[in-house]
């Protein structure tokens, strides 16, 4: 069976990367899973064995009746609680072994890319003695695939050993419900020893809806990306208008954050958000590797730039040159027109 790495969020939903994991396993089932030398299923674990091509969830603290049909919704047949006093507080070391404790012998353990599910997973093959593959797209009977080099190249690749230890990119699996199960709920109180604790959070300081929230650019069917070409913190009153006008949301490139020009939160690529809408309105954008990484699930690329030579512009469906703030000003003014 394949065991899954669940994060929620703080209403107790199941976060959208992590139905992506779910989604993932439950159907790269037989690619996942290597077999025993006899080609026998591993029945050695305290608790009965599920079938071998099943998915089952890993939770950390609360679980919420919401969860648990979301994950019955996502073909989950157990689910695995873990709830102690030594995991109320995010410790990577203490997670990763109450995660080993009960992963099978053979099977797959995985989590989404997030920065949590690379950490955890990361400690999980170190404690297993197992190779791990990273940022991971794809899986059939040739092995496993993964995006490197920011998503401008891809690798193949093939893991030895009786446990495929790996994450999941971003997006790369659109999040697909099957027909409801009834899973088996089974709780866990684990002690973790001391040196497993050494390291863990203390503090959490939470910062306000808007500055934190990114599920509006990550579910947005229509994006419009600012970049350097806006020229300035005052630059984005076009780009702001049109986002506006489509109903969708503003995504800026890893410049814009840098010089301050915008918060964090808005920001799209390798070290920002990963984004798959059906269209995606590049403006001043050059096209770095990271930012290219971060939209490439989009559906249409467009590119409005000044340099016909750029990246953005290459890789783009449509493209126009021009300076952005006439062209985005001159669509806007379009659709004021014909909406009256």
């Amino acid at each position: 069976m394949t065991l899954v790495f669940v994060e929620t969020d703080e209403n107790g939903e199941v976060a959208l990367t992590s139905a992506e994991a779910l989604t993932f396993a439950r159907t790269n089932a037989s690619a996942l899973l290597p077999q025993l030398p006899d080609g026998a299923p591993d029945t050695s674990r305290e608790v009965a064995a599920p079938p071998s091509g099943s998915t089952e969830a890993v939770v950390v603290g609360p679980l919420s009746e919401e969860a648990v049909g979301e994950l019955s919704r996502l073909g989950v047949s157990r689910i695995h609680h873990l709830e102690s006093a030594d995991l109320e507080a995010y410790s990577a070391p203490a997670w990763a072994q109450a995660i080993v404790d009960i992963a099978p012998e053979t099977g797959a353990v995985l989590a989404s890319g997030t920065p949590r599910g690379m950490e955890l997973m990361t400690h999980v093959a170190m404690r297993t003695g197992e190779r791990m593959a990273a940022n991971v797209v794809a899986a059939d009977e040739e092995g496993l695939l993964r995006q490197v080099l920011g998503g401008a190249a891809f690798e193949r690749l093939q893991l030895d050993g009786d446990l495929q230890v790996l994450t999941l990119a971003g997006h790369a699996c659109n999040p697909e419900e099957t027909t409801p199960t009834t899973p088996e709920i089974l709780t866990h109180s684990p002690e973790s020893a001391a040196e497993d604790l050494r390291t863990r959070v203390v503090r959490t300081e939470v910062e306000t809806a808007a500055d934190n929230d990114t599920s509006g650019l990550t579910q947005a069917r229509a994006v419009v990306g600012a970049g350097r070409g806006v020229g300035s913190e005052n630059g984005f009153g076009e780009v702001l208008e049109l986002v506006d006008h489509l109903g969708g949301a503003l995504g800026v490139s890893r410049v814009v954050t840098g010089l301050g020009w915008r918060p964090h939160s808005e920001q799209v690529g390798q070290t920002g958000s990963r984004i798959t809408p059906d269209v995606y309105i590049a403006c001043g954008i050059s096209g770095a590797i990271q930012h290219m990484a971060g939209i490439e699930g989009a559906k249409t690329l467009i590119a409005i730039n000044t340099d016909e030579e750029s990246t953005m512009v290459q890789r783009a469906d449509y493209a126009i040159i021009g300076d952005l703030h006439e062209v985005v000003g001159a669509v806007n003014e379009e659709i004021r027109s014909r909406r009256g």
